[in-house]
């Protein structure tokens, strides 16, 4: 059995609203399976409206949160196991780049601290005079330099120059995993592709995967390699990511896709889903069925397994768009079977 790079396997995240005693419960993330191997790097990508879990799910991930359910294991290493887990060697593996780069920089300290600090901290460089040249190499080649970036502070740059410092810090490492979180969303829109395409080069000559957390679609089709579509927590369609935008096969990702008829464009803030409550992630049926078209009776009744659809794809769905009115008709039956029992 071939060692995968990350395994995420039935992981589950709860939170509590309000207090102890009246408070409710929110499964943010529900269920959630995935996977990328080792053999060579990918891109895949989280999409899903504001609220679905997709940074929840980023922080589990980067230890941020500790899962309620399921397990996450990087390079074979489960996360729950305390005697595998060493946290400098976890940040040598695994480097996150956030959403607003200004956050992830102090406005009391010089850009170039944070480089060095990473660089010798973790032991990647011996003394200042090897950091420094492997800061440099780095920085170039995310289109900086030392020259640039020396002695100034974060306010000195603007946001596309200071996310390539950030992709810069997170490559010092020479990471094997890179978890960006809305990247470009705080970036003006004619940087955002100068990013992405930093991105691709980059999985390329780092040998790094990449788990990209996004509400652009633009960017994802352009980037990705896999994407995942999440709904209220859940994966609700997988799969290599020409196919998954160019022909989706659940109902939802469809309407994401509709939503967002022009490059560039993203999601706004009115087309986050009405009526964002408590008990539509507590739903133990399919969770999209009360807004589906498509939904039958069996949709509201018992939740769908995730059905491997060939070629790579899976979807959490009973009738899978564009499938055959066989498939339809096999699907139907075999939960008829399973509503009998």
């Amino acid at each position: 059995m071939t060692e995968k790079l990350l395994e995420i396997n039935g992981v589950s995240k709860v939170f509590r609203i309000g207090g102890m005693l009246m408070g409710k419960k929110l499964t943010a993330v529900d269920d959630v399976s995935l996977e990328i191997g080792r053999d060579k790097p990918v891109i895949l990508s989280i999409v899903g409206e504001s609220g679905c879990g997709k940074t929840t799910l980023c922080k589990m991930i980067l230890r941020m949160y500790k899962p309620d359910g399921g397990t996450i294991r990087l390079l074979g290493n489960d996360y729950a196991d305390k005697k595998a887990y060493n946290p400098t060697q976890f940040r040598l593996h695994v480097q996150p780049i956030f959403q607003n780069p200004y956050e992830s920089f102090s406005a009391r300290k010089t850009v170039d601290t944070y480089l060095f600090n990473t660089a010798l901290r973790l032991g990647i460089a011996e003394n200042r005079s090897e950091a420094k040249k492997l800061i440099e190499q780095t920085l170039q080649n995310v289109g900086m330099s030392l020259a640039i970036v020396q002695d100034k502070y974060p306010t000195q740059f603007s946001g596309g120059e200071l996310q390539r410092i950030s992709i810069a810090r997170a490559l010092i490492t020479q990471p094997k995993l890179i978890v960006a979180d809305e990247p470009v969303a705080a970036i003006d829109a004619s940087m955002k592709m100068n990013i992405v395409n930093l991105f691709r080069e980059l999985k390329e000559k780092y040998n790094v995967s990449f788990i990209y957390i996004t509400h652009d679609l633009s960017t994802a089709y352009y980037v990705s390699d896999y994407i995942a579509t999440l709904y209220r927590g859940a994966v609700i369609e997988y799969g290599p990511a020409r196919m998954i935008l160019d022909n989706p096969r659940h109902p939802y990702t469809e309407m994401l896709i509709n939503a967002v008829p022009r490059v560039g464009d993203k999601w706004s803030e009115s087309f986050v889903m009405p009526d964002m409550e408590e008990k539509e992630y507590a739903i133990t049926h399919c969770k999209f069925a009360p807004r589906c078209r498509y939904a039958t009776k069996q949709c509201k009744q018992t939740r769908p397994e995730m059905r491997d659809l060939g070629e790579g794809r899976k979807v959490l769905c009973y009738h899978p768009l564009g499938g055959s009115s066989s498939e339809l008709q096999e699907a139907d039956r075999m939960e008829r079977v399973k509503l009998e029992r």
